[in-house]
């Protein structure tokens, strides 16, 4: 990983036209070869960013002082810089992976097994299904043959929804999955991840944790 501190300002031009002025940024180059832009007061989200397949270049438009990164849909991520006042790679190696805890791995295990609780039809693509970002909890398609992607939490809130639509994001780009929409899964939902979910037109699927291990009356509910 490449960890660059600069004075920059960032122009993105693709399906829509973003610039962000002149401040001092963070830029993570991956080994994968995604770059992102952060800034020092929004936790992990970046302002800006471009996932792979995708090349960067320095020096490009015969200055110096400019990167541009292209992506496989010619979409591109220009950042001019100003100032540069770090600039380190480090080798990260293999990442031994999130290990969920055994509830929130056991209600993915149960809702692999039974996927016809999302509806009547669905088939399963494969759990821990491998993207740049992460593994998709649960890949699926529905009666029409439609991809569905399925983020599993114990408790439901706005972070996994932005998790979930990150992945959608990256699903959506290859051709062989789109269009994939999404279902957000969880014991419990808070009111605000489900009006997030909503806005963004993924679906959201109570689970009843007991009722999947045969414990209780076999319902579950799906909103």
């Amino acid at each position: 990983m490449r960890l660059v501190i600069a004075r920059c300002s960032v122009d993105y031009a693709g399906r829509l036209t973003a610039h962000l002025p002149s401040a001092p940024r963070l830029i993570l180059v991956k080994a994968d070869g995604s770059v992102s832009i952060h800034a020092d007061d929004r936790a992990y989200k970046p302002l800006n960013w471009m996932s792979p397949p995708c090349t960067l270049k320095e020096g490009a438009d015969d200055s110096e002082g400019v990167w541009t990164v292209v992506n496989k849909a010619g979409e591109k991520l220009i950042i001019t810089m100003e100032e540069i006042l770090h600039d380190s790679s480090h080798e990260l190696g293999v990442d031994p992976g999130l290990i969920k805890d055994g509830v929130e791995a056991h209600l993915q295990e149960l809702l692999a097994d039974r996927i016809e609780t999302l509806g009547e039809g669905y088939t399963l693509i494969r759990r821990e299904y491998p993207t740049a970002i992460g593994p998709v909890d649960i890949l699926c398609r529905d009666a029409d043959g439609k991809t569905v992607a399925v983020e599993l939490k114990r408790r439901g809130d706005i972070d996994g929804v932005e998790q979930l639509t990150r992945y959608l994001e990256l699903l959506n780009r290859d051709p062989h999955l789109a269009p994939v929409r999404g279902v957000f899964a969880a014991q419990e939902i808070k009111p605000q991840a489900r009006v997030l979910a909503t806005d963004r037109g993924i679906g959201c699927l109570v689970l009843d944790y007991d009722a999947m291990r045969g414990i209780e009356d076999d319902k579950l509910r799906l909103f």
